[in-house]
């Protein structure tokens, strides 16, 4: 059991471990990077993997010289385009169904109304934010294939989202993860990247809303 704990602690806060995962498998560390990323975006049953931290860890690895930062932006790029489309499809094929049951008391009927409705009328822009919330990126996607979202749409902002949150994240720790005031306050740098990255879409439904108001 105890073996059991300490495996799941090193893959749910792989982020701290990364280091040793280079050391002991160097390069199939760009796999398990690919994976985790991958299924932390694409399941809607893992928003617990680690998403930031982890990007921010690579880089500033990748900036010691153990990993290929533009391999990496590239691999992890695909990683999480390709997992939002895969939770995209998982919510467009399985949401109904959830939905139809009478006497559910969770999947209730008005919240896929509710969903479309705000997909509708704020769909693009959240795609493109919840990149940079942890746990609801994991939802957003299967949430927009609930909702029917137009795929094309959901697409454009799947890949601009995507790359945005790679490169942001994967490049400050490949050019910053390394300085020791970084390293000491890790979680607080990773905070203030997630709300620096979303103010632009913030300011943006604001001014949307007061456009709307004045109608």
């Amino acid at each position: 059991m105890d073996h059991l704990y300490a495996f799941l602690d090193f893959f749910l806060h792989l982020d701290k471990h990364l280091d040793a995962l280079v050391l002991s498998y160097g390069p199939l560390t760009y796999c398990v990077l690919f994976a985790i990323i991958f299924c932390e975006t694409g399941l809607v049953v893992t928003p617990i993997l680690p998403g930031d931290s982890l990007l921010f860890a690579a880089g500033a690895i990748a900036g010691l010289g153990s990993l290929n930062a533009h391999l990496l932006f590239v691999l992890l790029c695909a990683a999480a385009i390709l997992g939002d489309a895969l939770n995209y499809l998982i919510g467009l094929k399985l949401g109904e169904r959830v939905f139809q049951e009478k006497y559910s008391r969770i999947f209730k009927r008005e919240y896929l109304e509710r969903t479309h409705q705000f997909y509708e009328k704020y769909g693009s822009k959240t795609i493109i934010i919840a990149r940079f919330v942890p746990i609801v990126r994991t939802f957003a996607p299967f949430l927009a294939g609930v909702g029917r979202m137009r795929y094309r749409t959901f697409a454009i902002y799947n890949v601009t989202g995507g790359i945005l949150w790679i490169a942001l994240l994967l490049y400050a720790g490949y050019f910053f993860g390394g300085n020791p005031v970084v390293k000491r306050n890790f979680s607080l740098v990773i905070l203030a990247i997630i709300v620096i990255s979303i103010l632009p879409a913030v300011f943006e439904l604001i001014r949307a809303k007061r456009q709307s108001a004045k109608r």
